[in-house]
């Protein structure tokens, strides 16, 4: 992976229009919201469904089939806690322009999360975690390791997981910033792929405030190695940050029009 990688965060459950939208199976406020994102430039579509425990299975064919057949098989991430419903996501996903993103698996509970992404070709999110989040770095690293040895010997490739190393909330977390950074530097020193929650860091501030601190954050996190993110691909702040950093990082050619681009 080189040119960084934005997963588009909007089309969640937790959405009060978007609930009602999957509720109902109303396909108008799921397409304007993926089309928001695919014109801001996100390069996949996060689908959160949310546990899902009834009709998992049912929303998430029907989610998978309305977004890649309205947008050229845009490549998604399967996001629940209802494995079957993934399942059932990847069994009439179209590949042509990517493989599916498992979100997510985790060192504890979710650890079978990774061997259904394996079982199915597809990536995987993997959360250095086991139960809530690590106490330092050494912790982190311990399920990474377990993560990726455990996707390796189910015949995985490397580059198809990507670890989420956990962004934390500043408000209340803020001396554990640079560890999450370190541990993504640690993680590209590896030559692993990286991506994670980046809003995450923001949460409870203002409004105004947001759209900084989430920049400054990602920003950083792009110089320590990071290679996605699951943000919002509508801050055009964000966005900014992002295709500046491609540029910086060399990983996209220079030229005046580049933030049109």
């Amino acid at each position: 992976m080189s040119k960084f990688i934005v997963i588009g965060e909007r089309i969640h459950c937790i959405s009060p229009v978007i609930r009602e939208a999957m509720n109902n199976m109303q396909p108008e406020p799921i397409l304007k919201r993926a089309k928001e994102q695919i014109d801001a430039g996100a390069a996949y579509i996060d689908v959160n469904i949310g546990p899902a425990e009834k009709n998992g299975v049912e929303l998430m064919k029907w989610a998978v089939k309305l977004l890649q057949d309205n947008f050229d098989n845009i490549p998604l991430a399967l996001d629940t806690a209802n494995m079957k419903a993934i399942e059932a996501g990847i069994s009439v996903y179209n590949r042509s322009k990517g493989k599916p993103i498992v979100n997510s698996a985790d060192a504890g509970d979710r650890v079978e999360f990774l061997d259904m992404a394996a079982a199915n070709e597809a990536i995987c999110i993997a959360l250095c975690s086991k139960a809530g989040v690590p106490s330092d770095n050494d912790e982190r690293n311990a399920y990474c390791q377990e993560l990726l040895e455990r996707g390796l010997g189910l015949g995985m490739e490397p580059e198809d997981i990507w670890f989420d190393p956990l962004f934390l909330v500043i408000k209340g977390m803020q001396d554990k910033q640079r560890d999450v950074l370190n541990f993504i530097k640690d993680l590209s020193d590896m030559g692993l792929n990286s991506t994670g929650g980046l809003s995450n860091v923001s949460n409870m501030m203002p409004k105004h405030i947001r759209p900084i601190m989430d920049s400054c954050m990602l920003a950083m996190a792009m110089q320590c190695g990071l290679t996605s993110a699951i943000v919002n691909p509508c801050d055009i702040r964000l966005m900014e940050t992002v295709k500046s950093c491609d540029i910086i990082k060399n990983e996209t050619l220079y030229a005046d029009s580049y933030l049109e681009l």
